[in-house]
C-alpha cells in the first residue's frame, strides 16, 4: 500500500510508462505496472514527471523589489549596485521577507523546490540575513534554501565585509559568497579569493563566488579560484557562478583553463537572463553574447547550472521564476541545439544543479524524497520548448500545486480543435 502512486510517467532520459510509488514521503518502487493500490493515484500517461526545479543562483535579498528607489536606466550591473546601495538604507526585515515569501509562492507554482540565493552581507545591520534566515526555517517543509554569505560591495572594497560575513555564517549561513572582479585591483581580487577559500576551508563549508562578471577578457579571478581549489582540496565543493568575461577571453588561454577547471572539480553557474542583459553594454556592434562557454564546459565535463539570479529587482525588470526559461534562453544563447545538449539545458535547472548544490536525496530512484513535478510535456525537449505547464508539483509525495493543462479552442467555421502544441497535438 502506497501513499501515492503516479501512473505511466516519462521519465528524463527516455523512459516511458513507469509507475512511482511513494511511501512515507519517499520514492519507494519504480516500475511498469505496479500491482499496489495507493491513497491516492495521478494518471501522467503520456507526461514527463521530473524532479523538481532547483534555481542554483538568484537573490532573494533583492527579489520584487523592482522600480525601488528607482528603475535602471542603463541596464547595467553598475546602476544596478548604485540603485541597491540607495535602497539599503530604507530596508526593514519585515520587507525582505515578505518580498522573498512572496517569490516562494512563485517558486512553488513553477516547481522550483531548490534555491540557492546570495545575500549582501555589506550591510551592517545584516537585515536580509535575519530575515532569510528565517524563512529558510519556516519554509523548510515545503522549499529547501540555502543562503550564501555574499559580500557585495566587495570583501576588501568595504571595510567590514569580513567581519560581517562570518557573523553571518553564525547566523545560519551555508556557504562562502565573493566578487572578486569588484575589488579595487586585480590582485585585491586575487587576494580575496585566496581569504574566502581559507575561510571556506577552515570551516568546512561549500563556496560560490560571482567571478568574473564582467567583459574584460584580463579578468582572470575563475583561474585564481580553480588553483584554491586544488590547493585546498576542496573539489566538488566550489562553484564559480557568471564568468561572462570567459566568453571574451583569448581561446587559446580558455583550451588551457576549462581542462584545469574539470580536473579541479570547480562547477559553473551561468545566469542566462542576465548575462544575456547585461553583458556586452559597452559594445556597439557586434555585440558580445555575454554568456560563458557552456558548451564547452559541459564538453569537458565541468558541471554547469543554470540560476534565475534576478527577480523584478534593480538588475532585472522581468521574470517569474521559471526556470524552464532560464533553460530556453540558456539554450538559445549557447547554440546548444543538439538533442543532447538540449537535454542538459534541462539537466542544468534540475539534477546537474542539485549535484552543484550538493542536495541530499534529490532525484527519481527508491530511497529519493518524492519531490516531483509533472509536466504538460512529452520529455525534456518538449518541457524547454513550451515552457511547460505544471500539472502538479510533489512535495514528499503531496501535492503542493497544481494546474489544469493549457491548451486553447479554435474555431475555423464549423472545424473546431483543441490546441495544446504538443507532439501528441499533432495528430
Amino acid at each position: 500500500m502506497f501513499d501515492l502512486i503516479i501512473r505511466n510517467a516519462n521519465l528524463p532520459g527516455g523512459r516511458k510508462g513507469v509507475d512511482i510509488g511513494v511511501a512515507a514521503g519517499k520514492i519507494a518502487a519504480l516500475g511498469q505496472k505496479l500491482e499496489a493500490e495507493a491513497g491516492h493515484e495521478i494518471d501522467a500517461t503520456g507526461w514527463l514527471v521530473s524532479p523538481p526545479f532547483v534555481d542554483s543562483h538568484v537573490h532573494m535579498d533583492s527579489t520584487l523589489s523592482l522600480g525601488l528607489p528607482r528603475l535602471n536606466e542603463s541596464g547595467t550591473l553598475l546602476e544596478g549596485i548604485a540603485l541597491w546601495g540607495e535602497l539599503k538604507p530604507h530596508l526593514t526585515q519585515e520587507a525582505i521577507y515578505e518580498r522573498a515569501k512572496k517569490l516562494c509562492y512563485w517558486s512553488a507554482a513553477r516547481g522550483t523546490l531548490a534555491i540557492r540565493s546570495h545575500l549582501d552581507v555589506c550591510d551592517d545591520r545584516l537585515l536580509a540575513v535575519e530575515a532569510l534566515v528565517q524563512l529558510k526555517r519556516d519554509i523548510a517543509p515545503w522549499i529547501d534554501l540555502q543562503l550564501v554569505a555574499f559580500p557585495q560591495d566587495g570583501f576588501y572594497r568595504y571595510g567590514k565585509s569580513e567581519e560581517n560575513l562570518r557573523k553571518a555564517l553564525k547566523m545560519g549561513l551555508d556557504v562562502v559568497g565573493g566578487i572578486p572582479h569588484f575589488e579595487r585591483t586585480m590582485e585585491d581580487g586575487r587576494l580575496s579569493v585566496q581569504a574566502l577559500m581559507k575561510i571556506a576551508a577552515d570551516e568546512g563549508r561549500l563556496v560560490d563566488m560571482h567571478c568574473d562578471e564582467t567583459d574584460d577578457p584580463l579578468s582572470r579571478h575563475i583561474e585564481t579560484l580553480t588553483a584554491e581549489t586544488f590547493r585546498h582540496g576542496m573539489g566538488g565543493r566550489v562553484t564559480g557562478s557568471h564568468l561572462t568575461s570567459m566568453h571574451s577571453m583569448d581561446n587559446y588561454y580558455v583550451s588551457k583553463l576549462i581542462p584545469l577547471m574539470a580536473e579541479a572539480g570547480i562547477a559553473a553557474i551561468a545566469n542566462p537572463l542576465i548575462n544575456i542583459t547585461i553583458q556586452g553594454r559597452h559594445d556597439t556592434y557586434p555585440k558580445r553574447r555575454g554568456m560563458t562557454r557552456v558548451k564547452e564546459l559541459m564538453a569537458a565535463g565541468v558541471p554547469v547550472g543554470f540560476g534565475h539570479d534576478c527577480v523584478m529587482d534593480p538588475w532585472y525588470s522581468l521574470g517569474s521564476h521559471d526556470m524552464l526559461e532560464v533553460a530556453g534562453m540558456g539554450l538559445h544563447v549557447g547554440q546548444l541545439t543538439g538533442m543532447s545538449e538540449m537535454a542538459a539545458c534541462f539537466g542544468a535547472v534540475t539534477q546537474a544543479a542539485a549535484r552543484i548544490m550538493n542536495l541530499d536525496g534529490y532525484g527519481l530512484e527508491p530511497g529519493c524524497h518524492a519531490d516531483m513535478v509533472v509536466l504538460q510535456a512529452e520529455d525534456e525537449i518538449e518541457a524547454i520548448r513550451l515552457r511547460a505547464e505544471r500539472l502538479f508539483v510533489i512535495r514528499r509525495g503531496k501535492v503542493l500545486a497544481q494546474s489544469a493543462p493549457r491548451e486553447a479552442v479554435v474555431n475555423f467555421g464549423d472545424d473546431t480543435r483543441r490546441v495544446d502544441f504538443t507532439r501528441a497535438n499533432l495528430g
